[in-house]
């Protein structure tokens, strides 16, 4: 009877674990922020062919380890906000100086849908003017996948 209490607990432990992760993981929004354009990877290979400018906001540690190539890095850190649409960009930090030209074609990436880097930031460029923001909410991992260039 013993056993059967301890696998119960340990099975309902586990099954509360598995749904505390699944909401720790909040898909960000399947739309790009206001005046941001969603891209996907065959987009990101064109605009990157026309000299736009690939900033992956991961932390600088992953931006290290591999990135797209010819990638920059523009960490997006610290995250305090809320990982929701309408997050309180004041609570992070993001530095813009590094993305000088409100002109610039500008593709933002991080690590795929459960990562909020890339929406933030490029929600941030659309709010501060930048007028050619597009979102590659796939990211990294996508990329990767695909084996397209990396570094």
């Amino acid at each position: 009877m013993r056993y059967i209490q301890q696998a119960l607990i340990t099975l309902v432990s586990a099954w509360f674990l598995v749904g505390s992760s699944a909401a720790l993981a909040q898909e960000t929004p399947s739309a790009a922020p206001a005046g941001v354009k969603l891209v996907e990877a065959k987009d990101v290979t064109e605009l990157q062919k026309q000299g736009a400018v690939l900033v992956d906001t991961r932390k600088a540690i992953e931006f290290s380890e591999a990135t797209i190539k010819g990638a920059i890095s523009v960490p997006y850190d610290p995250e305090k906000s809320a990982k929701d649409a309408n997050f309180d960009a004041s609570q992070d930090k993001f530095n813009l100086a590094k993305l000088a030209d409100k002109n610039a074609h500008i593709v933002l990436f991080c690590n795929s849908g459960t990562c909020w880097k890339s929406y933030k930031a490029a929600a941030v460029l659309a709010k501060n003017g930048y007028k050619n923001v597009y979102w590659y909410r796939n990211g990294f991992p996508d990329w990767k996948a695909r084996k397209f260039p990396t570094e």
